[in-house]
């Protein structure tokens, strides 16, 4: 590891735990409730405690004012929920421009199991390359999709965390298994941090035993979007996320902070 990509891994974590909140489904979903004033939204999640941001590059000027010095990601490939194919994720930037851009580290998803895998494999691989000649760290999103599979499947997240590990990314996002004993073995598939996706929205105490099971599991934090960017209070659930993340909280106390 060289000294700038460790200095800019810090930039994104405390210790060696992570709180992200992505804010790129501005692409995919349009202008969503927490991103039509992604401003306010971004100052409510840093000043809550999120270890850094990430949005798609044109969003960069509106992060920069924003972000209570925290750390800034720029995400590489999207689609749209209007298209023919979600998961078909298409290049929208490049390492250098991410750079250009402010970022302190670049993300990609690539959806394992897919028809696209093999397209999105030789990216990522590109995009890894290209960020380790400037020392920039690589979160690759590797997600389980795909005919027949499972995407919550112990195993089939193992491969894709794996896979990420294979193709040089310096940390890794996906799914939850359901439960903490099942998602050992995705975190034990792999030596780089796991982070955890938050998925479809829910309950509070739902969003929190996700985290506590994943923490409990070895996860090294969570990338959670819509069930934080979308909430009635940012700052509140980002607090509670993060007493479980970096405070080591249980669940009962961590809702405490959501009242």
């Amino acid at each position: 590891m060289t000294a700038g990509l460790d200095a800019r891994l810090d930039r994104i974590r405390t210790g060696d735990r992570y709180l992200m909140v992505p804010m790129d489904h501005g692409i995919t979903l349009g202008a969503v409730r927490g991103l039509k004033e992604i401003e306010s939204t971004i100052d409510a999640v840093t000043r809550g405690g999120a270890d850094a941001v990430l949005t798609q590059k044109g969003i960069a000027p509106r992060v920069h004012p924003n972000k209570n010095d925290a750390g800034y990601v720029v995400h590489l490939n999207a689609s749209t929920t209007l298209g023919p194919d979600e998961n078909d994720k298409r290049l929208t930037g490049t390492v250098e421009e991410a750079v250009r851009a402010g970022a302190d580290a670049v993300s990609f998803h690539i959806n394992v199991g897919s028809d696209h895998e093999p397209d999105q494999l030789a990216q990522l691989a590109e995009v890894t390359a290209d960020a380790e000649r400037l020392g920039i760290p690589v979160l690759a999103m590797a997600y389980a999709r795909g005919p027949g599979l499972d995407g919550d499947e112990p195993d089939a997240l193992g491969h894709a965390v794996r896979l990420a590990e294979e193709v040089g990314a310096d940390l890794v996002k996906t799914g939850y298994s359901g439960d903490a004993d099942s998602f050992e073995h995705v975190v034990e598939s792999t030596r780089l941090p796991v982070l955890i996706a938050g998925g479809t929205p829910g309950s509070d105490r739902k969003t929190l035993e996700q985290v506590r099971g994943a923490m409990d599991a070895g996860a090294a934090g969570v990338s959670m979007g819509r069930s934080i960017f979308q909430h009635e209070e940012p700052e509140a659930i980002t607090r509670a996320v993060a007493a479980v993340v970096h405070d080591k909280l249980d669940i009962r106390e961590a809702l405490e902070i959501t009242v």
